[in-house]
């Protein structure tokens, strides 16, 4: 039993990540073992996110006066938070992914930059690519009309060199 003095650290403890969080996704891992629940917070951690199991009652009191205040209030059964501090889309992919090898883990419901967000819409965020992947795209994309104008340059100066090598040579063959 936990001294109120506990609760209160725990409260506070769960309200500042909260704050500090660009996403909160309500999840559950009770019903995991403890090895997979562990790989389960060290891929949301490298997402550079946090997974949090508490009471119902203390993420209740933590979440008032905060954008997860509507969505954490009144739960029933097992429930867990999974906070992502950068990149919403990894801590979500980390999650449906682990909810691929087991059924107890599912993303029920979601806070994005203070939007409220339901299971379709997490799945849709859990399966967008990665940050990196989509810069790389974003990259592609801006080099690509300067990567063709290169390359028709190019094409340009190598029909030239080749119409000035054949005038060349049939100059060659009229001298002699």
């Amino acid at each position: 039993m936990l001294s109120l003095d506990e609760k209160k650290a725990i409260v506070g403890g769960v309200k500042e990540k909260i704050d500090k969080a660009r996403a909160v996704f309500l999840t559950n891992l009770i019903g995991v073992p403890s090895n997979r629940a562990n790989e389960i917070r060290k891929a949301v951690r490298e997402a550079k996110g946090a997974v949090i199991i508490t009471r119902n009652t203390l993420f209740e009191r933590a979440a008032q006066g905060t954008s997860a205040e509507e969505m954490l209030k009144g739960l029933k059964g097992p429930n867990a938070i999974a906070l992502a501090f950068e990149d919403a889309p990894a801590v979500a992919k980390a999650i449906y992914e682990a909810g691929k090898d087991n059924e107890v883990i599912t993303l029920k419901k979601g806070i994005l930059n203070g939007q409220s967000l339901e299971e379709s819409d997490l799945v849709a965020l859990a399966k967008l690519p990665s940050r990196q992947v989509m810069l790389a795209t974003v990259l592609a994309t801006m080099q690509a009309p300067i990567s063709s104008f290169v390359r028709t340059l190019d094409a340009i100066r190598v029909e030239k060199e080749k119409s000035e090598g054949e005038t060349a040579e049939s100059g060659k063959t009229t001298e002699k």
